[in-house]
């Protein structure tokens, strides 16, 4: 009790919800929801703003609020119907909380990513030390990087090029208003967000000094000659439901490349690695590999409908994601018109939720209050949890 006195507050929230076809049941949980924001919010507020200004006018103004605070002991203490509006009233500890993220169910929640190749640009650069597999072992070592942190699942597919034109990526678009064919892929691998990017550069700082003159050897083992290799590479998250980018992150690094002949046989070799260029190329790894897990741990936790009959839905994740019966998720239709058949699908909220019942390793289904067809939820909509 001292303990919790000390870090947190007993708080009280307020939240409203709309009762559709008397679902009590959905309008409890989504009123729920409001007012655990609304405890989060009382404790600890933070405001954002951003304008955009032309010409010395004020074209567009945005305010971002949102809270870091985590609740434990939440309990409903009043629940008060009045014609179809439900107020719900919650007191819990309120204390800080270490992310901004973890407040949600998606937290728990293992999202599937795929991490593809990481092309380079200049392959040319890549004969000094014989690094030519660099594309393919730092994504191999992004993926282990990301699976060792435990909070997603990760799938690989490093021979996969998702950008034509690597100069202009990851930011070309495509006819349609697409970003490379990264919501094929995500399809295909059964994936929520895809991982990829560009190796911008891995050259030398002076071509001139690795030559093979006695000069060169001996400028080189007097430390007369310039021995720096640059690292440079442009990292991209992309939604694999819609294409768009969620995260996108530049990072570089310069060291030493002083490993000795015949010592390096590929990028992230066991000599590679001994080098202060491989050590200096593993710390960019990492972080890489931190920035996109904290990108994905604001990312809502989303799957596929894969089947719908009368009020059953079976969703596309299980119990590897960390699924468990009794859980429910928000229903979404997602739309394409025809005007534009190859652009990014909109999610329009059904007002729907599923409960989960049966959940297996790869796949999961439950019931929602009305037939699918009545609410027009089929198969290739999505399941949500915030």
């Amino acid at each position: 009790m001292l303990a919790v006195s000390a870090h947190a507050v007993v708080l009280e929230g307020v939240g409203h919800a709309s009762i559709h076809g008397d679902d009590i049941a959905s309008a409890r949980a989504e009123a729920r929801n409001a007012a655990m924001r609304d405890l989060a919010l009382q404790y600890e507020a933070q405001v954002s703003t951003s304008d955009t200004m032309e010409n010395g006018v004020l074209t567009e103004s945005r305010m971002r609020l949102a809270s870091s605070a985590r609740a434990r002991n939440v309990k409903v203490i009043d629940e008060h119907r009045s014609g179809n509006l439900l107020r719900v009233t919650v007191r819990g500890d309120i204390s800080a909380g270490t992310a901004s993220c973890e407040g949600g169910e998606a937290g728990r929640l293992k999202k599937r990513v795929a991490v593809t190749g990481f092309p380079l640009v200049y392959p040319d650069q890549a004969r000094v030390g014989r690094i030519d597999d660099a594309g393919e072992i730092l994504p191999q070592l992004l993926q282990q990087g990301l699976r060792d942190a435990g909070s997603l699942q990760v799938f690989s597919t490093t021979s996969t090029r998702l950008f034509p034109d690597l100069l202009n990526a990851p930011t070309m678009q495509e006819g349609g208003n697409r970003l490379t064919n990264v919501i094929q892929v995500a399809r295909e691998m059964g994936v929520q967000f895809v991982v990829t990017g560009v190796i911008r550069d891995i050259g030398v700082a002076d071509p001139a000094a690795w030559g093979s003159s006695v000069l060169d050897k001996m400028q080189r083992g007097i430390g007369a000659s310039d021995m720096r290799r640059r690292f440079a590479v442009d990292m991209v998250v992309l939604d694999g439901f819609s294409g768009s980018p969620v995260y996108q992150q530049h990072f570089e690094t310069a060291a030493d490349w002083n490993a000795g002949p015949g010592s390096s046989s590929g990028f992230g070799s066991a000599g590679f690695q001994k080098t202060h260029y491989g050590e200096a190329v593993s710390g960019v790894i990492g972080d890489m590999t931190r920035a996109a897990t904290d990108a994905l741990a604001c990312q809502p936790f989303m799957t596929r409908i894969t089947r719908v009959d009368g009020q059953l839905v079976t969703l596309a994740s299980g119990a590897t994601a960390g699924l468990r019966p009794g859980d429910e998720l928000h229903l979404y239709r997602s739309a394409r018109y025809f005007d534009s058949l190859g652009g990014t699908p909109e999610l329009s909220d059904s007002q729907m939720t599923v409960r989960l019942n049966n959940v297996h390793p790869d796949f999961s289904n439950g019931r929602m209050p009305q037939v699918g067809g009545q609410v027009n939820i089929q198969r290739d909509d999505i399941a949500i949890i915030w």
